[in-house]
């Protein structure tokens, strides 16, 4: 039986042992399709979580693109009111290596379990049709991010985007804040970025002579 497709008692199964299943499967290419199916019954938090936190260690280049499509994709569905992830049939065939996602669900799934334990049912108004609306939208704009290819600047997004996550899949209202203040984060980094980039732009062209 391929590891994707989870048996009832695999189901039941936390967040950290369904990332560490899903490393410990056979070597070769993973399909896209294949991660959101393996999480796709722990609703979005899983989904957005898995395609988040690989942006948070080094990857080839253009994992981030690859991994942040499904995010695009999956997030303004939460934002919608949707019940389930799913992504169209094209992107659901691109594929990664799962020897190299598997690494980083080995690293991740240790502290994941921490924050299980750590995490608990509570400040349960941040949930519900409008809670979930707030973080589709947030993490949307975050996935937005995410996919272009700004170098060390995927890391505060992809943080945000998995905190957010864990937070709908633990229902931790207290996490979700969390999640909300780091966005605001990466915004505010964002913004610095794109100053010192055009200034930089602005006095190469006054040193040129362009302008």
């Amino acid at each position: 039986m391929d590891r994707t497709e989870q048996p009832e008692d695999e189901k039941r199964l936390p967040l950290s042992a369904l990332l560490l299943s899903l490393a410990d499967g056979p070597p070769g290419v993973l399909s896209l399709g294949e991660v959101v199916e393996h999480f796709g019954r722990r609703a979005f938090g899983a989904v957005l979580f898995v395609f988040a936190i690989p942006n948070l260690l080094p990857l080839p280049p253009g994992s981030s693109t690859v991994l942040g499509l499904p995010l695009l994709v999956i997030a303004p569905q939460l934002a919608f009111g949707a019940r389930q992830p799913w992504i169209p049939h094209t992107l659901a065939r691109q594929t990664v290596d799962r020897q190299v996602l598997g690494r980083v669900f080995r690293r991740a799934a240790p502290w994941v379990e921490r924050a299980e334990r750590l995490t608990t049912r509570r400040l349960g108004f941040m949930f519900g049709r409008l809670g979930d609306l707030m973080i589709g939208i947030v993490c949307s704009l975050l996935a937005a991010v995410l996919i272009l290819p700004i170098p060390l600047g995927n890391m505060l997004p992809a943080a945000a985007v998995a905190a957010l996550g864990m937070s709908l899949t633990q229902r931790d209202g207290l996490l979700t804040i969390v999640g909300y203040f780091l966005a605001i984060a990466s915004a505010g980094l964002l913004v610095v970025s794109g100053q010192l980039v055009m200034a930089a732009i602005v006095r190469l062209g006054s040193m040129t002579g362009l302008w």
